[in-house]
């Protein structure tokens, strides 16, 4: 694989986390605990396709075969998609949505940084960018982790069982990559760290060691994401070229 075509392999996957991440949390925008909760979900969920757009433009760039963002997001089938487990993960309950963010946004932004200042200007500037955005999100998610880990009995046991599933998704983030090699160590050892602190602050137990599944960045995703990925295409599969 040459470099162009590491790169462009590595920001269609930026791209696929982003919108699948987006796609997830604009699902819950009726469902959240209170009425501002749901306005703000749905403003972060915005932010999140609004980086998957960048990411979507780069990498058509970089391919060099004319597709569009609006291609690379509605006209892949799902085994296309190189996105993590971890985000694509179903709906369950409020703790559940927030416990997969906190997890995932902690990495995120330790790769944004990591890319921020990288050699890819155009790399940079989006992650520059997107950094802004999910740093407040990962404030906002961790803020409800102790909320609801340092809340009721019912509250602090629903967040401990979703850190419990969820945790050997994240095996995965870390799994090495041809084209940020020599950052993927520290990054872990950093989120391990500040996961950690989150964790504790919410009077949480780490979870026990346990198989990581992996597979997402391969194509290989779960039933649940076939869903996701037809009622998010339904539009342009229904009516091809459709423009408003």
């Amino acid at each position: 694989m040459s470099n162009k075509e590491a790169l462009f392999s590595y920001v269609l996957r930026l791209g696929d986390n982003a919108l699948i991440t987006g796609q997830r949390m604009i699902e819950r925008v009726t469902g959240e605990p209170e009425l501002e909760e749901e306005l703000a979900n749905a403003n972060l969920a915005l932010d999140y396709i609004g980086q998957a757009r960048l990411f979507y433009s780069y990498a058509g760039e970089l391919e060099g075969k004319g597709r569009t963002e609006d291609d690379l997001a509605f006209l892949r089938d799902a085994q296309e998609f190189r996105n993590f487990l971890l985000v694509e993960q179903p709906n369950g309950h409020f703790g559940d949505s927030i416990v997969r963010q906190v997890l995932f946004e902690s990495f995120y932004l330790l790769q944004l940084q990591a890319l921020a200042s990288g050699d890819d200007q155009r790399l940079a500037e989006i992650a520059a960018r997107a950094e802004k955005e999910i740093r407040y999100h990962l404030r906002h998610a961790s803020k409800w982790l102790v909320r609801l880990g340092d809340g009721t009995e019912e509250s602090h046991g629903r967040v401990q069982h979703s850190l419990d599933e969820y945790w050997r998704f994240t095996g995965e983030l870390f799994e090495a990559d041809s084209f940020i090699d020599t950052t993927i160590e520290r990054l872990e050892s950093e989120w391990n760290r500040q996961v950690t602190a989150i964790i504790d602050e919410a009077t949480l137990s780490m979870p026990e060691e346990q198989r990581m599944d992996t597979g997402g960045r391969e194509g290989k995703h779960g039933e649940s994401f076939c869903f996701l990925i037809t009622e998010m295409q339904q539009l342009q599969r229904t009516y091809p070229g459709v423009t408003w």
